[in-house]
């Protein structure tokens, strides 16, 4: 009996072993780059104001930048100049999409810092940044006249990435 017991523990011990060996060697890491080069899907959003837009009337612009981003969000705040520096571009235009956010504090946060956003439209409970790829924020897509993904950004956008986008809109 008592060997049964030791047996059993043996591979109960192995079997947790085996759990925890193959979760630490999986990556999982979110990789969104098999969405460059496709459409985006034609997702309607609300606006701030009253109504609603669906994604495909932004193809009458060159280049459209969707910028997620929350009032609460650090990371938000940090790249925050930078879509300032990027609304002044004559062939860019951004919609920015607020990720799960109080709308008064959305308000408040693009007064104090200023409002980059052509299109400010909200996703109150991230259902359609999904449609996006978008799990987190900040998270930005960049597309073309035709909503082809040309670029996915995840977390803040620095300087060098608004060198690139420049160099993609400006062509």
């Amino acid at each position: 009996m008592k060997k049964q017991y030791l047996i059993l523990t043996y591979i109960f011990l192995i079997f947790i072993f085996s759990i925890f060996y193959f979760s630490l060697n999986n990556k999982g890491i979110y990789n969104t780059e098999d969405l460059i080069g496709k459409k985006i899907n034609d997702v309607e959003l609300k606006l701030f104001e009253k109504g609603t837009i669906k994604i495909n009337q932004i193809s009458n612009y060159n280049y459209t930048l969707i910028n997620f981003w929350a009032s609460w969000c650090g990371p938000c705040r940090k790249e925050h100049k930078n879509l300032m520096i990027l609304s002044k571009l004559k062939n860019l235009k951004i919609i920015g999409v607020n990720f799960k956010d109080e709308e008064k504090n959305a308000k408040k946060f693009l007064e104090e810092m200023g409002n980059p956003f052509f299109i400010l439209a909200k996703d109150k409970q991230g259902k359609k940044s999904v449609e996006f790829g978008v799990y987190g924020i900040p998270e930005t897509i960049l597309v073309d006249k035709d909503l082809v993904i040309l670029k996915k950004y995840i977390g803040p956008l620095n300087r060098k990435e608004v060198a690139k986008i420049k160099q993609i809109v400006e062509r």
